[in-house]
């Protein structure tokens, strides 16, 4: 869906905003290196922004697409803006308009407070409770305020710059008898602290709660899933996520610009490549950098085979989350073919490490096209055979159709994107909405489905999976040439034939292999469609060669918020369906 009037000839969000609310409301309007139009707002005038730009704007933004905060005490560069001791940013997203916006607030104190908006947006209860585990700002309003992904007897808030950044920091980890007292009383769950009932209103029934994981196989990693059942009717649930947190995003600011790339493949390790290319992309776009058309070509082709790779497990799984056992060994045989030749190309295989700031490591080695022609050639049969052992079987159909449905507006409210989304009937895809690294040069279509049931979100993959094929097949017929990386100062160092003429040139060839690039102050995100949805690597540079915040908005972690939703009414059995259909993997909700 895009907008019926050209961008140029509507006025821009922040005059609607101006000529709604005065031209007093917004406090100052911040440019980026992005585009997005981010305003600054005081707190008592946010929520009246925020129900504006919602429902009243021409073209309302109507997803809650991010929240987070930053830790602004330690920032040199202010640039005039009116930022205080803590940031809190919301990030919302027009299908009409096609366009993003950020709305910003200044917090003082030591321990701010601000409204919650629960009420206008669901989806912002765990970005809320995020934001108050890792900085220990409070939403006013919010029913279950507490600890999301730090265990609830954590001291302090991780991405509060007076966090230690490094185990060595923090000394040695002990678990005294009170700390263990502590966590295992954390393990109980009380249904009270979640306005829960324990009994029904037949005085004869009782609810029953059991827990599904932290170590099921049907949650694909450590989920705990806390259930409320009546009978085997599913009441509630209450996720309980945070098992898989690694700190990426208080990683970020230790590690160097170009020192971070490795980290990215972790965040979805089923995706590879497409984790590094929003975090380059986020990189070049805040210092200025073109990537060459042959390094663009290359992205997209290794983006399009982890996207098969990462499909492949979801399909495999999925069927056996319901009850088809065979359907996952023959898969994965066919996502190792995939690994053999990402492996031949970047030397590795779930986390490959392979794109640079302004291109990739190295070039495509002899060969090449010979491997790729013949996986092209070979997948198309499987895919046909996978979708009569899989998709046309009766029993799959049963145990999918109808099951966890919602709908598009539903999808829109609670942050939906990727294949949950288009399996409402909207077809959204940033590759063609808003296309990076040359998508725009490609010829693919945009698979939908119109139930957004279980069913509906498996159609949606399985036709992705021949659209990656079909870009693959244009990238091996039409590989440009020329350079494999750009030859800007901020993505290579001077080229090692001239660091032997004079000690200035060895001397920055040193420090930008060592300490990477000094990128200028700035804030970009460039999101783009992952395997599973949109994810964004939100970068803020305060003229150093480490960021000042990496905000990592990942797909899994809006989907999985959205079980309980799809679930309520539903039955147990149905509960494993349901999560096999979402495509989610734990270090992508957890990060």
């Amino acid at each position: 869906m895009t907008s019926t009037a050209p961008a140029g000839e509507r006025p821009t969000i922040v005059e609607d905003v101006g000529g709604r609310f005065g031209a007093d409301h917004i406090l100052a309007v911040q440019p980026t290196p992005d585009g997005i139009p981010t305003i600054w707002v005081a707190r008592d005038r946010l929520r009246d922004t925020l129900t504006y730009l919602k429902y009243d704007a021409p073209q309302p933004y109507r997803m809650l697409f991010d929240l987070s905060a930053t830790d602004e005490r330690a920032r040199r560069r202010l640039d005039g803006l009116p930022i205080g001791a803590f940031t809190v940013f919301y990030h919302l997203f027009s299908l009409e308009r096609n366009e993003a916006v950020r709305v910003k607030v200044a917090l003082d104190g030591e321990y701010p407070t601000m409204p919650s908006i629960m009420d206008l947006w669901p989806n912002a209860d765990w970005y809320e409770r995020e934001a108050y585990d890792m900085f220990g700002i409070r939403f006013d309003g919010h029913p279950y305020l507490r600890r999301l992904l730090m265990p609830p007897w954590w001291s302090g808030h991780p991405l509060r710059k007076e966090h230690p950044a490094r185990g060595t920091e923090m000394g040695r980890f002990q678990l005294p008898p009170e700390k263990l007292a502590m966590a295992q009383d954390a393990l109980q769950f009380k249904p009270e602290d979640w306005g829960m009932k324990r009994t029904h209103e037949d005085p004869d029934f009782d609810y029953m709660f059991i827990n599904l994981g932290p170590a099921h196989t049907g949650t694909h990693g450590v989920l705990r899933l806390v259930t409320q059942l009546a009978g085997e009717e599913i009441v509630d649930i209450v996720p309980d996520i945070g098992f898989h947190h690694r700190a990426k995003e208080k990683i970020a600011e230790r590690q160097t610009w170009h020192t971070f790339i490795p980290y990215t493949d972790r965040v979805d390790y089923l995706q590879g490549t497409l984790n590094e290319l929003p975090y380059c992309l986020s990189v070049e776009r805040l210092a200025g950098i073109d990537v060459p058309p042959r390094a663009q070509v290359i992205r997209v082709m290794m983006c399009e085979f982890y996207r098969l790779a990462s499909h492949l497990v979801w399909y495999g799984t999925f069927a056996q989350d319901v009850g088809a056992l065979s359907p996952v060994f023959y898969m994965f045989n066919d996502r190792e073919r995939i690994h053999m030749i990402t492996e031949s190309i970047c030397g590795g295989r779930m986390h490959p490490n392979w794109f640079r700031i302004g291109g990739v490591a190295q070039d495509l080695p002899e060969g090449w096209d010979d491997l790729v022609r013949q996986f092209v050639q070979y997948l198309p049969a499987r895919l046909d055979e996978y979708e009569r052992l899989v998709m046309d079987n009766p029993i799959f159909k049963e145990r999918t159709v109808g099951i966890g449905a919602f709908s598009l507006d539903d999808a829109i409210e609670w942050g939906a994107t990727g294949p949950m989304l288009r399996a409402c009937g909207l077809a959204w895809d940033l590759r063609k909405a808003q296309p990076y690294s040359g998508y725009d040069q490609f010829e693919f279509d945009v698979p939908v489905a119109s139930h957004g049931d279980c069913y509906d979100r498996a159609v949606v993959h399985v036709l992705e999976m021949r659209q990656s094929l079909r870009i693959i097949r244009q990238c091996l017929d039409h590989m440009p040439a020329g350079p494999y990386k750009s030859l800007h100062p901020l993505a290579t160092p001077p080229l090692k034939e001239r660091t032997m003429q004079d000690i200035e040139t060895l001397i920055h060839h040193f420090l930008d292999v060592s300490w990477g690039p000094v990128l200028p102050p700035g804030e970009a995100a460039v999101p783009t469609e992952s395997s599973k949805g949109q994810t964004s690597y939100y970068l803020t540079s305060d003229g150093a060669q480490v960021s000042y915040r990496t905000r990592i908005r990942t797909p899994s972690f809006a989907h999985i918020q959205m079980v309980p939703f799809m679930s309520r009414g539903e039955l147990l059995p149905d509960l494993l369906a349901i999560l096999g259909s979402v495509d989610f993997v734990l270090s992508d909700v957890d990060r």
